[in-house]
């Protein structure tokens, strides 16, 4: 699986360059299928809508009887499939990633959580994230581990900087909502388009801003102080707009993923997938925003 937020890099809900099963729908579409369609070659719903042997393609089922259907793919034709993803599955497994972080956030900031603890906590939600986003399936146990520890080091870090700047987290949280509301009207109102070019862009971004931060953090472990200065300053001002405008763009990606995912079909355990993608999403542009909110308040 490839993510399609600023730490992985996932394209739809793909397994081994195809889709849950349906790679052989893919190929079957050639060339052809990706006339006028600008997410060919890199939406694999949309690639699979014009494949003439894809069950939950639009239009397929008018030339196929539903035992024809039943023998092909072992299950009822679309509309009478069970197990197939719906917008009500991805909100309830985002809700509750999303309620496993909170938790795990208040849990960590009434308990008072050493520093230590916390970028420990972090280290392992990385790894766990990691080992999700190579798998060929979802794994909840593995998405809400992530979560959990996740959470853990969410509450540690914003116990530090409510500590030296009052009130940041909370402003923090407030914003991530903002961000997601607007960018969630944007997207539905189409002010938002995500096409190929679109995300060949944002990950070629993203790509581009982690390699600066990190050669950043390089220069601050070697040489102390704020290294380069991407993190502090009006240069750590620039940066922390740029972080929260990638968030929000993954997050456009996202919502796309999970509609394309509901209208053509796929599994209903690709719903962890997308709740994995929204909660990275939102966590992601959650830190960008309190390190910009402790830098405007300095």
């Amino acid at each position: 699986m490839r993510s399609s937020n600023p730490v992985f890099s996932r394209r739809g809900f793909s397994r081994g360059g195809g889709y849950a099963g349906f790679g052989a729908a893919q190929q079957a579409g050639g060339p052809a299928a990706a006339q006028g369609n600008p997410y060919a070659g890199t939406n694999p719903y949309a690639q699979a809508q014009q494949a003439p042997t894809n069950p939950y393609a639009a239009g397929a089922q008018q030339n196929l009887t539903p035992e024809q259907l039943q023998q092909m793919y072992g299950a009822p034709p679309a509309g009478q499939q069970t197990g197939r993803m719906t917008m009500d599955d991805v909100v309830m497994r985002t809700g509750m990633t999303l309620g496993t972080v909170i938790v795990a956030a208040a849990v960590a900031w009434i308990a008072h959580l050493p520093v230590g603890v916390g970028f420990g906590a972090a280290l392992v939600a990385m790894v766990l994230g990691f080992v999700q986003a190579f798998k060929r399936k979802a794994s909840p146990a593995l998405i809400l581990g992530y979560a959990l520890f996740e959470g853990l080091f969410l509450g540690v870090i914003s116990q530090v900087y409510n500590e030296r700047w009052s009130g940041a987290p909370m402003q923090a949280v407030l914003g991530t909502m903002a961000v997601f509301v607007g960018v969630l009207a944007a997207y539905k109102t189409r002010l938002i388009r995500v096409n190929a070019r679109f995300q060949r862009f944002v990950i070629a971004a993203a790509i581009g801003f982690l390699l600066l931060m990190a050669v950043n953090l390089l220069f601050v472990a070697f040489g102390g102080g704020d290294g380069l200065g991407f993190r502090s300053g009006p240069l750590g001002i620039v940066f922390g707009i740029i972080g929260v405008v990638l968030g929000a763009a993954f997050l456009a990606m996202d919502f796309k993923q999970v509609e394309d995912g509901v209208r053509y079909g796929a599994p209903r355990e690709e719903s962890w997938l997308a709740a994995f993608g929204l909660t990275l999403s939102l966590v992601w542009i959650y830190l960008e925003l309190l390190r910009l909110i402790s830098i405007f308040r300095d």
